[in-house]
């Protein structure tokens, strides 16, 4: 592909999670390969450093906020019409529900392709209702500025479809993927007493008081906790912890930056949580070689296979969840098997040249054939948002 100009464009800069993890890798990539990359993104955070660490540019964006603001928004909008029109790109595509709104009416009269990547739809269940149908009107008032709506599962694409947010044209999967590793970072989940590992930021939907009421029922077994991620949640689940007597056994490490070594010393990857896209941790925890006991939600079935790659259990089910706990916990063998084949399952289909390969599919089937070939016009520019 010819060298492009490229600007990723996300909403939020203060916290680190999959969407932005996502923007980092993708733009770090292309940027590697000598595309002319700028991300811009609401406000200043760690998401910016981590950006500047990658060797990424990136632009901060001063109205670009989270919350539902409708002052700020409208300077948003004309904030992010300015870049786009300094820019001047020949493909637009969008990340996180804010940047996906504000970005396709701010990309309106460019005349050029315009994505929107959903990292998990706002409307799903679980979400309060008035919220849920405010997200639903909206997204299927601007699914027609897009000209492909990227799902990172089959599940969110086809809740989509009954959704009736976009056409069956417009609506692609691709799933998410993440860098490998060593092997040097590969985990042992059979060896020696079990550790629990947790990798998610402590928000909604991650849901760390039903882990905790779980793991009370299985105080009389050998196990110990550990949550990488920070996030509103972490005090209250703290206070739980404590007040179950788990305190000396759960350990809230809040942002971290050694997430694979951690993850390479570990025996389980857990993850309770309401409702995802298709989380990155468990594909990290996959990648490690590391049995997956997960809540059965969004993608996470496309992942993980109960009795081959690790167990899923219903959301807020405490019960169920300390019984495949338990499960695990009582035989390290099908520790060492599901992580095995966990790992498997990651090289065939969850790597992230799996997940960028096919993101240049979605481009190439927006760009012209002389974007594709290469031309002796100006240098083809991609913008993300």
């Amino acid at each position: 592909m010819t060298p492009l100009r490229i600007a990723f464009v996300i909403t939020r800069s203060d916290a680190i999670g999959g969407a932005q993890i996502h923007v980092r890798d993708l733009a770090g990539s292309l940027h590697d390969e000598g595309h002319a990359v700028r991300v811009f993104v609401g406000g200043q955070g760690p998401f910016v450093d981590a950006l500047g660490r990658r060797g990424v540019p990136v632009e901060p964006l001063q109205h670009l906020v989270a919350p539902l603001r409708p002052l700020e928004d409208l300077r948003a909008l004309a904030e992010l019409r300015r870049a786009l029109a300094t820019f001047g790109p020949d493909l637009v595509t969008l990340h996180s529900s804010k940047a996906g709104t504000l970005g396709r009416l701010a990309a309106r009269g460019l005349g050029v392709p315009v994505i929107y990547t959903a990292h998990g739809w706002p409307f799903v269940e679980g979400v309060p209702v008035i919220g849920r149908t405010v997200y639903w009107l909206v997204e299927r008032l601007t699914a027609p500025l897009a000209d492909r709506l990227v799902t990172v599962s089959e599940a969110d694409r086809m809740l989509a479809r009954r959704a009736g947010v976009g056409t069956e044209a417009q609506l692609v999967r691709v799933h998410n993927g993440v860098h490998d590793v060593s092997a040097a970072l590969r985990a042992r989940p059979g060896e020696g007493p079990a550790k629990l590992v947790v990798v998610a930021r402590l928000d909604v939907p991650k849901d760390p008081f039903t882990l905790l009421h779980a793991l009370a029922s299985l105080r009389e077994r050998e196990w110990t906790l550990e949550w990488l991620g920070d996030g509103p949640r972490r005090a209250p689940a703290e206070q739980l912890a404590a007040s179950l007597g788990l305190a000396d056994r759960c350990r809230f490490v809040g942002t971290c930056d050694d997430v694979a070594e951690r993850l390479s010393r570990s025996s389980v990857l857990v993850l309770p949580t309401d409702r995802e896209g298709l989380p990155l941790s468990v594909l990290e925890g996959m990648r490690a070689g590391l049995p997956v006991v997960a809540s059965a939600v969004g993608g996470i079935p496309e992942a993980v296979v109960p009795g081959r790659t690790g167990l899923l259990v219903p959301p807020a089910d405490a019960p169920a969840l300390a019984k495949a706990i338990a499960s695990l916990l009582d035989d390290p063998g099908a520790r060492t098997s599901l992580g095995a084949e966990a790992r498997r399952r990651y090289e065939a289909c969850f790597s992230f040249t799996h997940q960028r390969e096919a993101t240049l599919d979605v481009y190439r089937s927006l760009l012209p054939p002389t974007d594709i070939r290469g031309s002796d016009d100006h240098a083809r520019r991609v913008l993300f948002l």
